[in-house]
C-alpha cells in the first residue's frame, strides 16, 4: 500500500467516523469511546476503513488508536501493525489489575459492553490471542497460549494475587494459567469461568450421554447444533473480519480446544453458567465439581450469546461481586 500523508488520511477518516458515529462534527483529537463507540461501531468502523483505505485491521486496534489523529498516524505506515498481547479496557487506579480472556472469536472487543458495567475501580485488562493481526501464526494449543498470556501478565503484574475472567474458550485458558501461577507459588485471587467447557470427550461419561440426548432432540426439531457450532457463529459477519486470518485463528482455535484435557485445580472456581444450556452441558457442577477443590456456580439470564450481548448488565452484577469478594478476601 502507498504510504498516505496523516493530514490526508485524516480527511478520509474523518467523513467515516461521523458516518459510523452519526455525528455531525468530529476532531482529530476526539475519542471514539467518548463519542459514543462501542464493539458493534467498531466492527463497521473498520469495515468502512477497509473499504475506503484498502487497510484490513482488527477492530480491537481502537483501543490502542482510539483518536482519528492516532488512527491515522496507523494507517499511514505500510507496515501491518501488531496487536499488542494486552489490551487495556478499562483504566483504573493502582489496585491489581483484572485480566479477561476472549472466546473462540479471538477478540476482547467482545468484553466491551460487560466490562463497561462492571463496578471497580480495578483497572481491566484483555489478553488479547497472537495471529489475530495476521503477523504471527495462532496458537494450537492452549498450554502456548496460556504461556504467551502469562509472559505479558507477569510483565505488568510480576507478582500475585492475580485476578483472571475467562469466557467460553477463553475460561480453559485461564484455568490453564491459573494452574500455572499455582504451580509457581502464586496466589490466585479470583479465577472466573464463564460458561466454559471443555471438549466433550473429556467431560464425564453421564454428562456426555445427556448431551447427546440434547443434540438429538435438536436434531429431531430440525435444529441442529453440532457442539460449539454455536461458539464458532460468535463471529463479526463482516467479510473483512472473516479473512483467511481469521479463518486459519478459528482452525487453530478448535484445535486447540479438542486438544486440552483439563486437569485437577487445587483452588476455587468461580462459574457462571448460561441459564439457557444451547449446546453446551446443562449442568456446570457435574463438569468442573470433580476438577476443582472448590467451585461456586452462579446463573446469568439467556444463553451462551446472549450472557455477553444481551445480558451484559447481570454478568457485570455477578463479575462486579466476585470482584468485591476477591479484594476483601
Amino acid at each position: 500500500m502507498r504510504q498516505v500523508p496523516a493530514s490526508t488520511m485524516i480527511e478520509l477518516l474523518l467523513p467515516i467516523w461521523q458516518r459510523v458515529l452519526r455525528v455531525s462534527s468530529i476532531t482529530a483529537e476526539d475519542n471514539f469511546f467518548d463519542l459514543g463507540g462501542d464493539s458493534s461501531l467498531a466492527l463497521e468502523l473498520f469495515t468502512e476503513i477497509a473499504r475506503v483505505c484498502g487497510r484490513n485491521l482488527p477492530p480491537v486496534m481502537i483501543y490502542h488508536t482510539p483518536t482519528v489523529g492516532a488512527l491515522a498516524a496507523l494507517l499511514e505506515d505500510p507496515s501491518t501493525p501488531r496487536v499488542p498481547p494486552l489490551v487495556p479496557l478499562k483504566p483504573a487506579g493502582k489496585e491489581p489489575p483484572v485480566f479477561v480472556t476472549h472466546g473462540l472469536g479471538g477478540s476482547v472487543i467482545d468484553f466491551f459492553q460487560v466490562v463497561r458495567n462492571i463496578q471497580t475501580s480495578h483497572p481491566i485488562y484483555g489478553m488479547q490471542s497472537r495471529g489475530i493481526d495476521g503477523v504471527d501464526a495462532p496458537f494450537d494449543r492452549i498450554e502456548d497460549i496460556a504461556r504467551f498470556y502469562l509472559d505479558a501478565v507477569k510483565e505488568l503484574q510480576p507478582r500475585g494475587p492475580y485476578i483472571l475472567i475467562g469466557y467460553s474458550f477463553g475460561g480453559l485458558v485461564t484455568l490453564e494459567m491459573a494452574q500455572r501461577l499455582t504451580a509457581g507459588g502464586e496466589r490466585v485471587a479470583l479465577l472466573a469461568m464463564l460458561d466454559s467447557y471443555p471438549n466433550p470427550r473429556y467431560l464425564p461419561l453421564q454428562q456426555r450421554i445427556r448431551l447427546a440426548i440434547q443434540q438429538a432432540r435438536k436434531r429431531a426439531s430440525g435444529k441442529p447444533k453440532r457442539w460449539l457450532d454455536l461458539a464458532a457463529s460468535y463471529q463479526p459477519s463482516s467479510d473483512t473480519v472473516l479473512s483467511s486470518t481469521m479463518q486459519r485463528f478459528r482452525d487453530n482455535s478448535f484445535l486447540a480446544l479438542e486438544r486440552y484435557q483439563p486437569s485437577f485445580y487445587s483452588g476455587k472456581i468461580h462459574f457462571v453458567r448460561a441459564a439457557i444450556p444451547t449446546s453446551f452441558p446443562a449442568d456446570a457442577a457435574a463438569v468442573w465439581g470433580p476438577v476443582a477443590k472448590q467451585l461456586a456456580v452462579d446463573t446469568v439470564p439467556g444463553d451462551h450469546l446472549g450472557i455477553m450481548s444481551t445480558h451484559y448488565k447481570e454478568l457485570a452484577a455477578v463479575l462486579s461481586r466476585y470482584l468485591r469478594e476477591a479484594v476483601s478476601s
